[in-house]
């Protein structure tokens, strides 16, 4: 089992890592993730990323708190936004009503989260 969490920590961190240069994709929930896995297999990687200097902060918050800063969320709701006006401009419809949707549902409820 403990080899399970660790591959699964491994892929998330790999998407995290995909995510801090995509504006169209997520880094802190796959970080969440990466430090849920390896807590249950690699302790020492999970200290890492926890104290890590500009995700570390960000991953404190949410485990002590359940808690989003205001400019994660202007970051987070801005780069969905961007995605969907990108979305429009090269994809059109029907396929711009996807990118919309995850902006009202993720948006929406990254906006209702604790500051």
């Amino acid at each position: 089992m403990r080899l399970l969490y660790l591959a699964g920590g491994i892929i998330a961190l790999g998407l995290a890592a995909i995510g801090a240069v995509l504006p169209i994709m997520p880094t802190v929930p796959f970080l969440l993730v990466a430090v849920f896995c390896f807590a249950r297999s690699n302790p020492e990687w999970e200290r890492r990323i926890i104290e890590h200097p500009t995700w570390g902060p960000q991953l404190r918050d949410w485990r002590e708190r359940r808690a989003i800063r205001r400019p994660a969320k202007l970051a987070a709701i801005g780069a969905m936004s961007v995605g969907a006006i990108f979305t429009w401009l090269t994809l059109g419809e029907p396929y711009v009503w996807i990118s919309l949707t995850i902006l009202v549902v993720a948006g929406g409820w990254i906006a209702t989260r604790n500051e």
